[in-house]
């Protein structure tokens, strides 16, 4: 069973960059097919794609935050990193990894609080 897990600064202050990583046990991130993603969710909001990286590497980010993201990975660490510039508190929110597809999810984190405020 593939497990995620998301590590992080839970406090970044305003203007600062915010780099989340997300451990992957149980299966590689580099087996054929699946898409490695960060989503969010704020207070009172739904969930939010914010971007994704493939088994080879390919990345793709969500129009609304391709300018402030970026996803990286260690295969030799079976991990791979979000990377988020000039936060604001509207970034405050619970990030979250996960596996899946083009556009669906089968295994997900539990969730990181990210509170951004000085």
């Amino acid at each position: 069973q593939v497990q995620l897990q998301e590590s992080g600064p839970g406090l970044v202050k305003p203007s600062q960059a915010l780099s989340l990583t997300c451990t992957v046990s149980g299966g590689s991130i580099t087996t054929n097919s699946y898409y490695w993603k960060w989503c969010r969710q704020s207070p009172g909001k739904g969930l939010e794609w914010m971007g994704s990286i493939t088994y080879s590497g390919t990345t793709y980010y969500s129009p609304s935050l391709k300018s402030r993201t970026s996803i990286s990975r260690d295969t030799s660490k079976n991990q791979f990193t979000l990377h988020l510039s000039s936060v604001t508190p509207e970034d405050t929110a619970v990030y979250y990894c996960g596996r899946g597809g083009n556009s669906w999810l089968d295994y997900w984190g539990q969730g990181t609080q990210v509170t951004v405020s000085s």
